[in-house]
């Protein structure tokens, strides 16, 4: 199973674990945190997430997300980062840790990124001006499962 690290600032890889669990009814496994608080020194804390890091990986790679994009919480990220190992995406959100735990059958990194990346772009809507995308899926949900099969099918071709 792929592990999935959130490192973030403050509490906030906690309250997304928390609302996930919430949301799924359970905690999802492979899934852990990292806070970076405002007193952190950054070089102090890349042995610390390098442990919880390998905690997590059961040989089939870890996803590690962090909240911003060239924040101290992304630096820390970008050099945890082992292609095809282990892979880091920016931006992390409750749907994204929803719909990648409600695909299971989810084993290979580099689709599971780009389910993320998905996810994140289907995510964000304004309200007032957007009607949520229809979703391809056979399950009768919105989870991503046509990014696998798309992604799956490309690399058959």
């Amino acid at each position: 199973m792929i592990g999935i690290l959130i490192i973030a600032h403050g509490s906030l890889g906690e309250s997304l674990i928390h609302c996930a669990s919430h949301v799924l009814g359970k905690t999802p496994p492979q899934l852990a945190y990292f806070a970076v608080g405002t007193d952190d020194d950054p070089t102090n804390l890349l042995p610390k997430a390098q442990k919880v890091l390998a905690s997590l990986d059961t040989g089939e790679g870890v996803i590690v997300l962090s909240d911003m994009y060239g924040a101290t919480p992304c630096n820390l990220v970008t050099k945890l980062l082992s292609p095809s190992h282990v892979e880091g995406v920016a931006g992390v959100n409750l749907p994204m840790l929803v719909r990648v735990n409600l695909i299971p059958s989810v084993n290979m990194l580099v689709a599971m990124v780009e389910l993320l990346q998905n996810v994140m772009s289907m995510s964000v809507l304004c309200l007032t001006r957007t009607t949520p995308p229809e979703s391809s899926c056979k399950n009768d949900q919105e989870c991503g499962c046509n990014i696998l099969q798309d992604w799956k099918r490309q690399r058959n071709e």
